[in-house]
């Protein structure tokens, strides 16, 4: 009585877990990538990053732009004055203003401002790359995420078959035992069996459950009870990567992967930076122009007359040559000198790296292409055993223990099989992605 109950239990548990993944929104590879890159926070503040950069390109663009200020005040004064009529000293309040504009242009300062355009550019293309580069990422990140979610919810179907054949098993074995066929200990057995079946299915509801989670908090979803992905069957894509040598698809990622783009314009970057600490020792020359005047508010002559009479203006050329600024400049230069090499260093050490992964996930793909098939094989082989052995243990031709054994490594097949089918999908789309074939959606 005790185990029919359990197992009323336990197909009350999976229907309500069916019933509540009907319930849940569903979300293919697509939703899912799109809403990470999105969502994730850091690529919403390598976004900003690069609004960063663009305010910065509009500083540079204003560097050639002609300084220009206009100033005035307005005073009272009180108290013993000149009278500008009489040229009596008298006590008395007078009013004053006065005008002031002034504009000056770089005419030359060692070409920085066309070098800090020049790397305000190349910054603003960085700041693209660095956004790019982790959506990739982002991207792949997700793709593992659903697909361990794929892998999790077969091996789920896998168990809740599983438990079905068991209980059937244990039905057609407890008949046999009442009719005296086979000893208590084949039932035990059996019993054992479901047991194992039964906890198979709790560890797979489970892992399913953990995987979906994962992928949900990396999405941000609040509810993670309502999240689960789209039911499809995804299957060995068609793919002539495997064709392509590690030299083929090196050389084609490293025009098409952005951390290597980054890499090369940080290099840009760099050098650019040594070209502006060298304009500092540069002669720099620059131009004004200024006018001013002023009146007095209540003196005879008209204001118009005032400004007139009282404007002044100039108007030259200024020249400056550095000659010592106690060795700021000549730091400054070879220290940026350090940083382009320090930069050639990061990007070769980016394209080694780069060259390593290639080779890597090249003989990742093919070796899981190998498992995959040999799983297949194992897996035809071992359901065959299975049938056969069923077919023996129902016709008492075959002891339990053997039964089982088959029954086990069957079951052992059947996850090796989605194992390695999802591994080798992962692999390729991997292998695609560094060739430039960006589709992540299967």
């Amino acid at each position: 009585m005790g185990r029919g109950i359990r197992i009323v239990v336990i197909t009350i548990g999976i229907f309500l877990y069916t019933l509540n993944l009907s319930a849940q929104e569903t979300y293919t590879l697509k939703d899912c990538i799109e809403r990470a890159i999105e969502k994730n926070i850091s690529i919403k503040n390598s976004r900003l990053d690069l609004l960063n950069s663009s305010e910065n390109k509009k500083t540079a663009v204003g560097n050639f732009l002609p300084s220009f200020n206009l100033s005035g005040n307005h005073s009272w004064n009180t108290g013993l004055t000149q009278n500008i009529t009489t040229g009596l000293l008298e006590n008395q309040t007078t009013e004053n203003s006065s005008i002031n504009m002034s504009v000056g242009i770089d005419v030359f300062n060692g070409l920085a401002n066309i070098r800090r355009l020049h790397r305000a550019n190349l910054d603003v293309l960085a700041k693209q790359y660095q956004l790019e580069d982790m959506k990739e990422d982002i991207s792949l990140l997700v793709a593992n995420s659903y697909l361990q979610i794929l892998f999790n919810k077969e091996q789920l179907s896998i168990q809740e078959s599983q438990l079905k054949v068991s209980q059937e098993e244990l039905a057609i074995t407890q008949e046999r035992f009442n009719n005296g066929v086979i000893p208590r200990g084949d039932l035990y057995e059996i019993e054992a069996n479901l047991a194992k079946a039964e906890q198979n299915l709790v560890v797979a509801q489970n892992n399913h459950h953990i995987s979906k989670m994962s992928l949900a908090q990396l999405l941000l979803f609040s509810d993670v009870e309502k999240f689960e992905i789209a039911d499809q069957d995804y299957k060995i894509p068609e793919t002539a990567i495997l064709n392509k040598s590690a030299d083929e698809i090196f050389q084609k990622a490293l025009k098409n992967r952005n951390d290597i783009k980054l890499a090369k314009t940080n290099l840009k970057i760099a050098i650019k930076d040594q070209q502006i600490s060298k304009s500092a020792i540069l002669p720099t020359m620059s131009g004004y122009y200024s006018y001013n005047s002023r009146v007095i508010i209540d003196a005879p002559t008209s204001l118009k007359n005032q400004f007139d009479l009282n404007a002044g203006e100039s108007i030259g050329l200024q020249v400056n040559i550095p000659i010592l600024n106690g060795l700021t400049t000549r730091t400054n230069i070879k220290k940026s000198k350090l940083n382009v090499l320090r930069n050639k260093n990061i990007l070769d050490q980016t394209k080694l790296d780069l060259e390593n992964t290639i080779n890597q996930s090249l003989n990742d793909a093919e070796g899981a292409l190998k498992a995959y098939e040999a799983a297949k094989k194992t897996n035809i082989a071992r359901e065959t055993a299975y049938k056969y052995a069923k077919e023996r243990f129902e016709n008492g031709a075959m002891n339990t223990i053997n039964f089982l054994q088959a029954q086990q490594l069957f079951e052992a097949s059947q996850s090796d099989l989605i194992r390695s089918k999802y591994d080798y999908i992962f692999k390729i789309k991997v292998l695609e992605f560094y060739f430039g074939i960006p589709n992540l959606y299967l």
